[in-house]
C-alpha cells in the first residue's frame, strides 16, 4: 500500500472516488449533492463478552433515513458553540443511494492512488469489461485475469486486490447483506483484512456509501485541518485528541467531518480570492 495523493474533498454523501490507503491524508473528490434543509484484558470471559456485544449491536440508523439529517444538525448546533455557525453557512448534504457495496469497494480500489481523471478513465474501461455497472460482481471480477486487467491500466498490485475482494464474497465471508448489517467496528474489522483496504478507505466507505452517521475519520488531513482551525489549535491534532475534541458530537460524527471539509473548502477560496485582490 503506498502513499494516497492528497486531495481536497468536495463531497456527497455517496462514495470516494480515490480512496487511497492511508492514514494521513485527506480524501478526494466525492460525489456529494447540496440542499437546503435545515484488544483486551486477559480473561477469555470478557474477550467472548466483547466479541458478542461487537456482532450484535446493530449500526445506526444511517443518515439517509428520513429526519436524521435534521436532527444531526440539531444536535450539532446544541452541543458545539463553535460548529453552529458553519452549520449556518453551509448547505447541509444530500444522499445519494448506495446500489452496491461490492460495486463502491471495486470502485474504491480502482481509485487508489490516481488524479481524478486517470482513476475516472480506467474505471470507464473496467466497466466495459464487465459490460455495465450492473455486471460488477464477484463471479465478474474474478474472471477478468491480471493481464485483462493491466490492458485497461489497472496494476498487477489492484488487480490482486480486487481478486481478493471478490473471492471474500465468493466464500461468504463477505456479501452486500452482512456489510449492511454489521456495526461500525465490526466492518472496520472485516473490510480491512480485505487486500488493498485500509482504515481510511472504510472511513470513507462508510461515510459516502452507507451513509453511518457516527464516523470520525481521525487520519483524514482535511478532517484534522478542519478541527484545527475551528479550535484555533497550534498543531494538528492527533487521533486521540480529535476523539476528545469531537466527543460532543457524537452520535452524528460523520456529519460534522463534512463541515470540517466544507471549512477548509472555504478557506482555501478565500485565500484565492485574497491573492486575486
Amino acid at each position: 500500500m503506498g502513499k494516497p495523493v492528497t486531495r481536497s474533498h468536495s463531497l456527497l454523501l455517496h462514495e470516494p472516488s480515490s480512496p487511497p490507503l492511508s492514514t494521513t491524508t485527506s480524501s478526494s473528490k466525492i460525489l456529494f449533492q447540496s440542499r437546503k434543509i435545515r484488544k483486551l484484558s486477559t480473561t477469555k470471559t470478557t474477550t467472548t463478552t466483547t466479541a458478542i456485544t461487537s456482532t450484535s449491536t446493530p449500526p445506526l440508523r444511517p443518515l439517509s433515513h428520513r429526519g436524521e439529517i435534521e436532527l444531526a444538525l440539531d444536535h450539532l448546533s446544541k452541543s458545539d458553540s463553535l460548529l453552529a455557525p458553519l452549520l449556518n453557512s453551509h448547505e447541509p448534504p444530500a444522499l445519494n443511494p448506495c446500489t452496491s457495496p461490492f460495486l463502491s469497494l471495486t470502485k474504491s480500489i480502482l481509485f487508489q492512488q490516481l488524479a481524478t481523471n486517470a482513476a475516472k478513465s480506467i474505471y470507464t474501461r473496467f466497466l466495459t469489461l464487465c459490460d455495465g455497472e450492473s455486471q460488477v460482481n464477484p463471479d465478474t471480477v474474478l474472471s477478468l485475469s491480471a493481464p485483462k486487467l493491466r490492458e485497461i491500466g489497472v496494476s498487477g498490485r489492484k488487480a490482486s486486490y480486487l481478486h481478493d475482494l471478490a473471492e471474500k464474497y465468493r466464500n461468504g465471508s463477505l456479501s452486500d447483506t452482512s456489510i449492511l448489517e454489521m456495526n461500525d467496528d465490526m466492518l472496520l474489522n472485516r473490510l480491512t483484512e480485505v487486500k488493498g483496504i485500509g482504515v481510511w478507505s472504510v472511513h470513507m466507505f462508510m461515510l459516502f456509501s452507507l451513509h453511518r452517521p457516527d464516523v470520525l475519520p481521525v487520519g483524514d488531513l482535511g478532517v484534522r485541518k478542519g478541527v484545527q482551525s475551528l479550535y484555533g489549535l497550534k498543531d494538528l491534532p492527533q487521533a486521540l485528541e480529535m476523539e476528545q475534541i469531537c466527543e460532543k458530537w457524537k452520535p452524528y460524527r460523520s456529519v460534522g467531518s463534512w463541515y470540517m471539509w466544507r471549512l477548509m473548502e472555504a478557506k482555501a477560496l478565500a485565500n484565492k480570492a485574497a491573492k486575486k485582490a
